[in-house]
């Protein structure tokens, strides 16, 4: 490999009831409970290792929330998402695909024992002293109950060193005009595990009291009991139903009875979703005090008083589990609204005293990440400006809005109306781009599994075997790359899947083309996250949220000019490094703020 020679030692590390057990190149040990820390910053401060674990969740999480710092992993489950695809990345599954076993004899999790039951003839059996059942299978309680012993857990240790020699090897095939990309995002991914852990251990800050007040906005007063809470409600009922007299028991949450209500004020619409309903905000007062209506019922039943109260800690912040892979095209999620805040809550998103958010949003990510991975050196230089749809108006000869309606066109796959039109423009100024696109849109099609840039699989087909790792396609041949770029992308498996989205042939040919590029285009954000998460470390800074592409760092006041100027660089090295090339550009648009809400839209 490339970069071989700068790689970190690899060490692993296995949790069990009792302790750690820790095991690379010398370095084959255990680790009492009471030590476990401390070992681990030594290990970590003299050898600079990457630690291998079965999962981020399983193997550093006791560590993350004693304040460690976890700079370099090896994240099996996460590794085991890049090459096979999908959210199921048990132990019991890295190990079966890591040995050619079926996925479908992976054993479940072991069942909660009632009182006086010591199980029964389906649970998993095996040799009792060892962590493989009698088909060669990870016992399912191999990283829970049975690792009792520091012999137990270095079987793991070795077992789990052993997988990532398997999944190094993998990747090296996966993206083999660039080896050493697919484990860039393997260390990346790994990363983003880690930091998954961090943003719930650290939390959001929240002002509570400003949270009160924007909550009491759209939900009303807190209720004293039930019966208090349901006339609250009925009121806020009545601001709608006094636009339409004689229909006051409709039920606003039934969209039978609500289709019904709009019917009776002159207003026949197919369905009562937001955007069919929008057009007739301004003709019927009805309609907007029904779509107003919808955001504060939103903030009362999902953001409301209950929400708060079970989710901001006594420490205001704002706390939910995290996950570095939606187990579709690889995005970030998380849990308790830290992913989908309304917007009128914003405001209640505030630094801490002495402290303010650099917050930094990547601009027209996704355009600029079809730039690097179709190697369209014509798109590329498009990237050059600020405002990447300026150019491209230029070249196509129409205004801007045009030229944004064409570039999203190409991506989501809108071929009617105005789109198509502009689409067609596209195609004839970019051919390499729209190439790759079309190349994506019928592997969809036809039900083939593609590869992002950085070597993800995301399942396509209807079959139900899982993906194994496949001879690449040859050169030119792939879905998300190119056969004269010099910065070409990943090879696409023609393998079945079990991870199919709903809908037509055309809906996955439409999937497929966008989520080439918006997989991509995670991956490239979570390199970045990575990296910043390095860079302010020193500045005391911490990432407190990720939210598709955009960041917030949470920073002592006096530091802050020094962390814009950190997230900013870092994101050339992450672009730089993650596409190979400098030929395309990235901007953010980074600031300094106290609320949320003081960020431009």
């Amino acid at each position: 490999m490339a970069d071989k020679a700068i790689e970190a030692p690899l060490v692993a590390l296995v949790l069990g009831p009792q302790g750690a057990y820790a095991a690379g190149p010398g370095l084959d040990e255990p680790w009492p409970r009471d030590v476990v820390g401390p070992r681990f910053g030594e290990v970590a401060r003299q050898r600079r290792p990457r630690w291998v674990v079965w999962s981020a969740s399983l193997g550093l999480r006791p560590l993350v929330t004693q304040g460690l710092a976890v700079p370099r992993v090896w994240d099996l489950a996460e590794v085991h998402r890049i090459i096979h695809g999908g959210w199921r990345a048990s132990p019991g599954h890295i190990w079966a695909a890591c040995r050619g076993l079926p996925e479908t004899g992976v054993p479940a999790p072991p069942r909660p024992r009632l009182a006086g039951f010591d199980g029964d003839l389906f649970d998993a059996a095996g040799d009792e002293d060892g962590p493989l059942t009698a088909s060669g299978h990870l016992r399912p309680d191999a990283l829970t109950t049975w690792p009792s012993t520091p012999d137990r857990l270095r079987q793991l240790a070795r077992m789990a060193l052993d997988c990532q020699a398997y999944q190094a090897d993998s990747l090296c095939r996966i993206v083999p005009d660039d080896p050493a990309r697919a484990r860039r995002t393997a260390w990346s991914e790994s990363a983003a595990a880690v930091l998954c852990l961090e943003l719930e251990r650290d939390g959001l800050p929240v002002d509570r009291l400003a949270a009160e007040d924007l909550i009491g906005v759209a939900a009303g007063r807190r209720p004293v009991d039930q019966d208090d809470a349901d006339r609250i409600r009925r009121a806020r009922d009545r601001v709608v139903l006094a636009h339409a007299p004689g229909r006051e028991r409709t039920d606003l949450r039934n969209p039978v009875q609500v289709r019904e209500l709009l019917a009776s004020v002159g207003v026949d619409v197919p369905n009562t979703r937001a955007h069919v309903l929008e057009p007739y905000r301004q003709t019927n007062p009805l309609v907007d005090a029904l779509l107003a209506w919808r955001k504060d019922e939103r903030i009362a039943t999902t953001y409301g008083y209950r929400w708060l109260d079970e989710h901001v800690g006594p420490d205001d912040r704002l706390r939910g589990a995290w996950a570095a892979c939606d187990g579709a095209a690889g995005r970030m999620t998380a849990q308790n609204g830290l992913h989908n805040l309304p917007a009128p809550l914003r405001p209640a998103i505030c630094a801490e005293a002495g402290h303010v958010f650099v917050r930094a949003d990547l601009g027209q990510i996704e355009p600029r990440v079809l730039a690097v991975v179709s190697a369209d050196r014509a798109f590329a230089e498009a990237t050059r400006s600020d405002d990447l749809y300026a150019p491209v108006a230029a070249r196509l000869g129409s205004d801007r809005p045009t030229a944004k309606v064409a570039v999203l066109a190409a991506m989501y796959g809108q071929r009617s109306g105005a789109a198509g039109e502009a689409l067609a423009q596209l195609e004839r100024a970019y051919p390499v781009a729209m190439g790759l696109l079309d190349r994506a849109y019928a592997d969809g099609v036809a039900g083939r599994s593609v590869r992002t840039f950085g070597g993800r699989l995301i399942r396509l087909g209807p079959g139900s075997a899982p993906p194994a790792p496949a001879t690449p396609r040859p050169a030119g041949s792939s879905t998300a790359g190119t056969a004269g770029g010099r910065f070409s992308g990943a090879s696409a498996g023609d393998v079945a899947s079990p991870g199919l989205p709903p809908g037509t042939d055309a809906g996955r040919g439409r999937f497929a083309r966008n989520a080439i590029i918006q997989g991509s285009a995670a991956e490239l954000f979570k390199a970045w996250a990575a990296t910043v998460r390095s860079a302010v470390a020193p500045l005391e800074g911490r990432i407190v949220l990720c939210l598709h592409d955009e960041l917030l760092v949470h920073v002592p006041e006096d530091r802050a000019a020094d962390a814009a100027a950190a997230v900013d660089t870092a994101l050339q090295s992450a672009a730089r490094l993650w596409s190979g090339t400098n030929a395309v550009r990235f901007v953010a648009d980074t600031s300094i703020i106290r609320r949320w809400s003081e960020a431009k839209p």
